[in-house]
């Protein structure tokens, strides 16, 4: 976890982060299974990803990022892409004899895309949002709940 700008001290950015180290290891997780070639336990921890990720992308895309879409419109339209993205290879299926590469490929993807969100999406919250949009944010994490 970061700390070098501050952002963790907000309590949104601190659950989304959260929620990312949470993925973070299970990522780890997918790779293990992937090497004893153990595609159901793969196919299992991506469950597991999928359920954090989907309150996880409902705050970030229905609280934080309209709040940046106007100063970070390309940025923006990219992460929500690669949601979009993430989303297909989890619910794709493990008899699909592609789907063990392909997740492997989706979460190196999710790596990077975790990055730019705590490298750059998060520190410019920070600094752009006010204390109402701050609520907002919070707003869409009590509707959307946490699997962390």
């Amino acid at each position: 976890m970061c700390e070098y700008c501050g952002c963790q001290d907000v309590e949104a950015i601190a659950e989304l982060t959260r929620e990312h180290d949470a993925v973070v290891n299970l990522i780890g997780d997918v790779r293990a299974a992937h090497a004893r070639g153990d595609v159901p336990a793969m196919a299992r921890t991506a469950e597991r990803i999928a359920a954090i990720l989907g309150p996880h992308t409902e705050v970030e895309e229905h609280g934080l990022f309209p709040l940046l879409s106007g100063d970070f419109p390309d940025q923006v339209a990219a992460l929500e892409d690669e949601h979009r993205r993430m989303e297909k290879v989890l619910a794709g299926s493990p008899d699909d004899p592609r789907w063990p590469e392909e997740l492997l490929a989706a979460l190196e993807m999710l790596r990077e895309h975790i990055l730019k969100e705590q490298d750059g999406v998060f520190p410019a919250a920070l600094t752009a949002l006010s204390g109402d949009d701050w609520d907002a944010v919070d707003a869409a994490r009590r509707r959307a709940g946490s699997a962390v």
